[in-house]
This record gives structure tokens, sequence and C-alpha cells, in this order.
């Protein structure tokens, strides 16, 4: 296990007991910082104070990667519990670009972008997902985070080619994978999946992410699991599966 992720507000704090051990883990650990809460697609203004302490704990454990996604989730000062999606337009993509080199110039860094799981979609895209986010990246000099999963959940749910979509995404530009497991949900109106981190990684997210290492070659990737935690060794054997796939697709890739 050469490195772990943390989601970065969990950090914020002023002193205590959670920096004791960040700190501790960080001198043993390679360590990336994965935000959830900037919002950075919604029209509201970046928060001062979160990017305020997002900076200080960049600097006091200088993490390998810092990430974000590209999502939504605040409307006037008012939050939600959810990282929405973005809408697929020019006009969207522009806010983000502008959003994103706002981030990057007050940490002085680069930062990785995610693509969310989504159970919604609005009227009117202008570009795919892939286009959206390689745009993005190129405009605004992020790098992204390819979310294996969350490619497979929003595939089922809207209809899409799981396989295009990893196939579009330029190995320059991705710098991390994120796998994880989902629930299928039964709805009166169709069955759906939900990104929920709290199970084995799927067969069909394995078979993706086989395709994702024979595109992109060697990224870092982590296995996602935040509730309904298991035993550490089954954790490990999920990091450890990961570790054995993308050798044997580099094997073959090399030969």
């Amino acid at each position: 296990m050469p490195w772990v992720e943390v989601h970065s507000e969990n950090f914020f704090a002023d002193g205590g007991r959670q920096l004791e051990v960040i700190d501790a883990v960080r001198r043993d650990y390679g360590l990336s910082l994965h935000g959830v809460g900037l919002s950075l697609g919604s029209v509201d203004p970046l928060s001062r104070e979160h990017l305020q302490r997002l900076r200080r704990l960049v600097r006091r454990v200088e993490p390998a990667l810092v990430s974000e996604h590209l999502a939504w989730g605040s409307v006037g000062g008012t939050f939600v519990n959810d990282l929405l999606p973005m809408p697929h337009t020019d006009e969207a993509l522009q806010h983000m670009v502008a959003r994103v080199g706002e981030v990057q110039d007050f940490l002085g860094r680069q930062i990785l972008i995610e693509n969310v799981s989504s159970y919604l979609q609005f009227p009117g895209a202008e570009l795919s997902e892939p286009e959206f986010l390689i745009e993005l990246a190129r405009r605004s000099g992020c790098g992204l985070l390819l979310d294996v999963n969350n490619v497979y959940v929003s595939a089922r749910n809207h209809g899409f080619d799981a396989a295009q979509y990893i196939a579009a995404m330029p190995a320059v530009l991705v710098r991390e994978i994120h796998l994880a497991g989902h629930t299928v949900v039964d709805d009166p109106e169709g069955e759906f999946l939900v990104d929920t981190h709290d199970a084995l990684v799927a067969a069909p997210v394995w078979e993706l992410y086989r395709q994702a290492v024979a595109r992109l070659g060697p990224v870092p990737a982590l296995i996602e699991w935040d509730s309904s935690l298991p035993a550490l060794d089954e954790l490990l054997a999920e990091a450890r599966r990961a570790d054995s796939a993308a050798a044997e697709v580099l094997r073959a890739r090399a030969a």
C-alpha cells in the first residue's frame, strides 16, 4: 500500500487528533487529497475560507495529488449533500475553466478534476462528458481523475457506451484512477445504479479498468470504500487485485 487518499475537508480543523494522524500517515505513505466541498460548478463565489483551509492543509502535508469534482452542490449559499453533474455546454465549460484556474492560482499547483456519477442530465448538451473534461484540462492546465466506476454507473443510467468513454481519454491528461463498488436500485420507473462506495468492485468495472490501463498505461489507482467497511484484509485484497490487473495488462501491452 504505497499511498493513501483522504477527503480534504476531514482535516480542515486547526489542530487535534486528525491532523496528528495525517502527519503520521504522511511520514510513511504517499498522500493524495480529494475534495468534495468546493462546489466548483456553482455560480456562487468560491469560499475563501474553504480555499484558505485547503491551502494550509496542502502546505502542511505536501500531497502528491490534489483533486476535486466536475460538479456543483450549492445555490445561494445553501448546500445539498450530493455532487450534481454539470450541463455539458460551452458556457458551463468556460465557467469551469475560470473556476479551476482560480483554485490552481490560489493553491499554486495543479489540481485534478474527477468525473462524477450522475442520475440526471441537462438538456441542450453541446459536448459529451469526455469532450468537456478534455477541453477543461487543455484550457485550464488541470489534470484528470478518471473514476471508472462512475463511468460505468452513468453509462448504465443514461445509456451511453462506457468503453467508448474510456477510449476517448488521453493518457497525457489522466493522472489518477478511482475504483469503487455500486448498488443496483429497483425503481418503479426502472433499474438504476448508485455509486455507494460500500461494496466490492463489480466485474464489469474491473473489465473497464483493464481497458483504461491498456489505453492510459501505468496510472495510480485507488479503491474507494466509504461505508459498511469490511475487514482491512478485504480492503487490501481489492487493492492487490487492482495492482495485479494493471500489471497483467501492462505486460501484455509491452509484449
